[in-house]
């Protein structure tokens, strides 16, 4: 096993096992978009556990050196990006800085928080990357500042077609840590899943605004 795919591994391991990651084929999850999902994934839990919390810094940190070079500042994405990416900004020793998800409606009216120059080469920050919309709002909202986006990393990606065509529009390069496939594969190894349940997971991946957690469907 290579140290990427350890990595997969291990990330999906820690979210099964502290329910960061919920899997309800069978009693399915409702996302803000209206779809129903088997999954929900909720990465800011890996914030109460240290060991993980940990984990995950060190990770996402080496990650960013390896995939982008050299950086010069961290941006966390508005809400959940923004813990994770201050834990990765202390662990490289650099200045951190946040996007919001619109303009603050008062004061400066600040879209970025934090202190930046133009031209400097910042690594954005999330927790999940599903479409990948939110994210490239963030991404678009720091080239318009002036500064160069050298990439995206984040936790966990559910791996839809959607996020890969986004980003490669975008021009914006992205990297996670796990990923849908690995999940999945982990979780029916290890039990956590039965052999119906990883097949209505694997269908829904296929099409999940159209999904329906019927085993027939599969069929």
């Amino acid at each position: 096993m290579s140290n990427k795919s350890e990595i997969e591994e291990k990330v999906a391991e820690f979210l099964l096992q502290i329910k960061a990651i919920k899997l309800q084929p069978n009693n399915p999850f409702t996302w803000a978009s209206g779809w129903r999902s088997p999954i929900y994934c909720d990465n800011r839990i890996t914030l109460s556990h240290p060991s993980i919390r940990t984990y995950i810094r060190q990770k996402l940190a080496s990650l960013i050196q390896e995939e982008y070079g050299s950086v010069s500042v961290i941006a966390g994405v508005a809400t959940a990006g923004i813990p994770q990416g201050v834990l990765v900004a202390q662990e490289l020793g650099l200045p951190f800085i946040y996007v919001r998800s619109k303009p603050k409606d008062h004061g400066t009216g600040s879209l970025i928080e934090g202190e930046f120059s133009e031209g400097q080469r910042v690594a954005v920050v999330e927790d999940l990357i599903s479409t990948g919309k939110s994210s490239l709002q963030a991404v678009d909202a720091l080239r318009n500042a002036g500064l160069e986006v050298a990439g995206l990393a984040a936790i966990f990606n559910y791996g839809f077609d959607a996020a890969e065509q986004n980003f490669k529009n975008a021009k914006c390069r992205y990297s996670t840590l796990s990923n849908y496939n690995a999940l999945i594969d982990y979780a029916a190894k290890h039990s956590f899943v039965s052999e119906d349940d990883l097949l209505l997971l694997r269908k829904w991946r296929e099409n999940p605004s159209e999904w329906t957690n019927t085993i027939q469907n599969i069929a």
